[in-house]
């Protein structure tokens, strides 16, 4: 009887033996997804034992980014697949996972005692809510299959759905949580929906596998990939905010917590287009060609709806919502050249727009008091009450119009460099007449903060770290617009691995 083993005993062994469907390597590679996962759960911990110190969770989640951090470095910069070809690690994916959590940190220190200050109380779920984000991006950019993109874009969604509408007590934070649910309800619907139909199409979901079936003219059915495409690309263009699938963007941004707004418009924007660029790279890249007018199309159309929009808005969040629709646009233009300069303009333009944006509504959540708008006139006279924040708003909208010497300015040469490079003249001249365009409303904010006074004025209440944040995007803006050659070496290396 000693040597007996009944077949439910080996059944069940083999069940237990997980060597079957994962590695030691595949867990090694997930190490930051663990460590964040394991951070939020110690942030909710936290919380259900009524921790009421802002200050400890903020430094629990603060630390847990910097692990992740350090455990994305660990791991090297080689490329690695994952378990069995649904995660893909790169140089690539590792750009964009230092830049989430980056953002994802900057937002945490940002909103240190911007929820008390609007009459929400700081509680725990909040930077456990941009942890999960954080693991959703992170997916979306290490994803090799579609069903793995559906994943991180589904915990990315379901975290700011929340997000958006945290301020329970504000009925403009209600109403922008509700409509960004059901309007990001359907976008995943056409997404998975194009999922399904390029699986009908290829037989797989796995971006290799596709493109393999596609260059081997074995598809099934040419209507069922050109429909899956389009339909995926809708999916991309509502995350990302593109012309005509942006009209969530205002009401969302204006109704948030400011520092959600600013995260908002950076990280998963960024992960959006990282996405975007996988899927189209290595799953489509034999009928990319076919689709470049439609690129072409969408990046007109963007930039030029985001920039007129932007100069009838009296809301300064509504404005950079718009704002941000115009640079999703610009966005679009590396997307249609693809190739190694056009990746790099583009992983060089999310970094500096993230600075810029994150220090432009860190001030704005200094200035923002509770129920009330802040709209243009409110920062009249700023300049004399407080000359060192006008300095660093003034810098962050001169960058984002593009003007030199800036990192704005940088940015945006490099994408339009590479377009008429790859003969997108008529493209190019469109984009630099709607830079020209938004001069005007980003410089409205600074001249109401310095030549128009105002005796009453909304006073910024300042913060240590938040204002040494805003100092440090303020050197970032300022260095990368003069010396931009250590960062561009970067992009241009991820960008040489990942074309």
């Amino acid at each position: 009887m000693d040597g007996y083993r009944s077949p439910h005993y080996n059944r069940l062994g083999d069940i237990m033996d997980l060597s079957q469907y994962f590695t030691s390597s595949d867990i090694t590679g997930i190490a930051p997804e663990i460590i964040l996962t394991l951070t939020a759960l110690v942030v909710l911990t936290l919380e259900m034992a009524r921790v009421n110190r802002p200050g400890i969770i903020l430094l629990v989640a603060a630390f847990g980014f910097v692990l992740a951090g350090a455990a994305i470095v660990q791991g090297g910069a080689g490329d690695k697949i994952l378990f069995g070809g649904m995660l893909y690690l790169s140089k690539f994916s590792m750009f964009f996972d230092f830049l989430y959590i980056s953002v994802g940190l900057a937002t945490m220190i940002i909103s240190q005692g911007y929820l008390e200050k609007m009459g929400s109380e700081s509680r725990g779920e909040y930077p456990a809510l941009i942890l999960f984000s954080v693991i959703g991006m992170m997916l979306m950019t290490r994803a090799n299959d579609l069903v793995m993109v559906f994943l991180g874009l589904e915990l990315l969604s379901l975290s700011l759905y929340v997000l958006v509408g945290f301020l329970r007590h504000n009925l403009y934070s209600n109403e922008s949580g509700l409509k960004y649910l059901l309007l990001g309800a359907f976008a995943t619907g056409f997404f998975l929906f194009g999922a399904a139909l390029t699986y009908g199409a290829t037989g797989t979901t796995n971006f290799s596998g596709i493109a393999s079936a596609i260059a081997g003219e074995t598809i099934l059915s040419g209507v069922y990939l050109f429909l899956g495409i389009g339909l995926l690309l809708i999916g991309f263009a509502f995350k990302v905010a593109l012309a005509p699938f942006h009209m969530w963007s205002p009401d969302v941004y204006q109704g948030a917590p400011t520092t959600v707004t600013g995260f908002l418009c950076t990280a998963p924007k960024a992960a959006g287009f990282g996405a975007l660029l996988r899927v189209f790279m290595v799953a489509f890249p034999e009928i990319i060609s076919e689709w470049k007018d439609l690129f072409w199309v969408l990046a007109a159309l963007t930039m030029t709806v985001g920039n007129i929009s932007a100069l009838v808005q009296s809301n300064v969040k509504r404005m950079l919502a718009f704002s941000s629709v115009s640079h999703a646009g610009y966005l679009v233009m590396g997307v249609l050249v693809n190739d190694g300069a056009g990746i790099s303009a583009i992983l060089f333009y999310l970094v500096v727009y993230s600075a810029m944006n994150l220090g432009a509504f860190a001030i704005i959540s200094l200035v923002e008091k509770d129920e009330q708008e802040v709209v243009f006139e409110d920062y009249r006279g700023m300049a004399s009450r407080n000359p060192l924040l006008s300095v660093a708003m003034a810098l962050f909208m001169i960058s984002l119009a593009g003007f030199p010497p800036t990192a704005g300015f940088v940015a945006k040469y490099g994408l339009f460099s590479a377009a008429i490079e790859n003969g997108y003249v008529w493209l190019v001249i469109i984009a630099v007449l709607n830079t020209l365009v938004s001069f005007y409303y980003y410089f409205r904010i600074i001249v109401n903060m310095y030549m128009r006074n105002e005796k009453e004025g909304l006073q910024p209440s300042m913060r240590f770290l938040t204002a040494g944040l805003i100092a440090l995007f303020v050197a970032a803006v300022f260095l990368l617009g003069i010396t931009p050659g250590y960062l561009l070496e970067i992009t241009i290396d991820v960008a040489t691995g990942a074309s």
